[in-house]
């Protein structure tokens, strides 16, 4: 009876991997799965050869998108400003670097939401209903980021990279190239997000002044003050709603 039993269970394993492989097998057949093949052909038309470029040119375009979306929009100076946030408190990896990304990413998303609804509204929605051309359709969706960008980007900074580029003055902002707004908006960013770093590191540079300083007088000089000091800037910085005054005052200057 023990060995009927020990062999039981095995067999309704197997009985029930059979149903399972019989059960897909059925599933296979009433619902046919589309094939994908992937092959390198001779082009024998122009127009073939066109779309093969615009195709590398997208995949390009993709693996560079992270890289255009901290160059073009807002994250910069947000994931700066979170990372002097952390290292003021001296809490090491709390929050960790994904939750900084992760919170920079959707700040990134809410600053620059007006931004890309406007590109829909005018380049995207009027291309995909063929109201315009590609060209223009790029054209328009340009402009809206442009405009992002040199409302918070200083003129000695934009006026660094003119010069740099040795090309002839410009007489507006629309003639300026957009490969030479971007690099003065990212170092404009830069310098505002350490700006906000050093306004965020004096009330934490106070508290372990005090700390520091009531240890010496009690003589307890062996204790390091950061050990201390610590817990009082979690305090401090949740009594004052630290994380709200931050966000909000982020979010204010790109107003």
């Amino acid at each position: 009876m023990i060995a009927e039993t020990r062999f039981r269970w095995p067999i309704a394993g197997v009985v029930a991997l059979l149903i399972t492989l019989s059960a897909g097998a059925v599933l296979a057949e009433s619902l046919p799965l589309p094939s994908l093949n992937i092959g390198v052909g001779t082009a024998t038309k122009p127009g073939e050869v066109a779309t093969t470029i615009q195709i590398f040119f997208l995949l390009t375009i993709l693996t560079l998108a992270p890289g255009l979306l901290i160059m073009t929009t807002s994250f910069t100076r947000i994931v700066v400003v979170l990372s002097f946030l952390r290292t003021a408190m001296g809490t090491q990896q709390a929050p960790s670097n994904q939750v900084i990304l992760a919170l920079a990413m959707f700040l990134t998303f809410f600053v620059m939401n007006p931004v890309w609804q406007q590109i829909n509204r005018e380049a995207y929605q009027p291309w995909k209903a063929q109201q315009i051309s590609q060209d223009l359709a790029i054209d328009r969706a340009v402009q809206p980021v442009r405009k992002f960008m040199l409302s918070q980007t200083r003129e000695k900074d934009l006026a660094l990279f003119v010069s740099l580029s040795k090309l002839p003055r410009p007489k507006n902002a629309d003639e300026i190239p957009t490969l030479t707004i971007i690099p003065a908006f990212m170092i404009s960013e830069l310098r505002t997000a350490f700006q906000i770093g050093f306004l965020i590191y004096i009330p934490f540079i106070v508290v372990d002044m005090v700390v520091a300083s009531v240890l010496m007088s009690m003589g307890m000089m062996m204790l390091p003050p950061v050990m201390i000091s610590l817990p009082f800037k979690i305090l401090l910085f949740v009594l004052v709603d630290g994380w709200g005054l931050v966000i909000g005052s982020l979010v204010k200057s790109f107003s």
